[in-house]
């Protein structure tokens, strides 16, 4: 399942910046907005704070880390998925209900390619980050037992099968996106189409357990350069 993450401390001050202060942190916030976008999640923090027009040492004091910067760029995106998702489980139409979130997954990760890294690789939560994602791995879990219980998703499919549809759209969106930056829309569609009742057929081998997606998580995590940026 996607990771998910709300605000982190650093975006409720215990009171209100400076003018020039907020300024700059507005400034930081829009320049790592654009270079995160077209960068991904490795994107320079020296360039970011270069295109802010401050030091890099600025930067740091208001995002003592890179995930402090991702969480506060990517809240938005984080709640637009996750009303999706409450919205998706509360349909009559469970089949239209599990394409619908799952659409709004991943059209989330073919706009933005620093969040398209960050669903598809697994990086620390703050506590209210881990309540957000908890709440969406709750109703994805739900849309899922809506369609089996309406017999138009198979029943074989787990909740852990949804990480292939992020790992394997991560890749597709990696490598179309000058391109073909819809080709991810035709793959989801094949794969909900796999996903159906009808025409199913049995699977030669068993669904990954949690344990085992798990695993397979820290293979995706950042690299070390990033990693040695997030720490404080």
């Amino acid at each position: 399942m996607s990771h998910h993450h709300a605000p982190p401390a650093s975006e409720s001050p215990a009171k209100p910046l400076r003018r020039d202060a907020q300024r700059n942190r507005d400034a930081i916030v829009a320049a790592a907005r654009t270079a995160f976008s077209e960068q991904g999640l490795g994107a320079s923090l020296e360039g970011v704070a270069r295109d802010a027009g401050v030091a890099i040492g600025t930067l740091y004091r208001h995002f003592p880390t890179r995930l402090a910067l991702v969480e506060t760029l990517f809240n938005a995106k984080y709640t637009e998925l996750l009303v999706a998702a409450e919205e998706a489980a509360a349909m009559d139409d469970a089949w239209e209900g599990f394409c619908r979130y799952l659409e709004k997954l991943c059209q989330l990760q073919a706009c933005d390619r620093a969040f398209n890294d960050l669903v598809s690789a697994r990086l620390p939560l703050h506590v209210a980050g881990r309540k957000m994602y908890d709440r969406t791995k709750e109703l994805c879990g739900q849309i899922m037992r809506n369609a089996q219980e309406q017999s138009v998703l198979r029943g074989d499919v787990t909740a852990q099968d949804i990480a292939f549809v992020i790992w394997s759209q991560a890749g597709i969106i990696r490598a179309t996106r000058t391109i073909a930056p819809q080709a991810w829309r035709r793959h989801l569609h094949l794969m909900l189409d796999a996903f159906r009742t009808e025409g199913a057929h049995e699977l030669p081998e068993p669904p990954l357990t949690s344990e085992q997606v798990d695993q397979t998580l820290t293979t995706l995590e950042c690299n070390e350069e990033d990693c040695r940026e997030q720490r404080p």
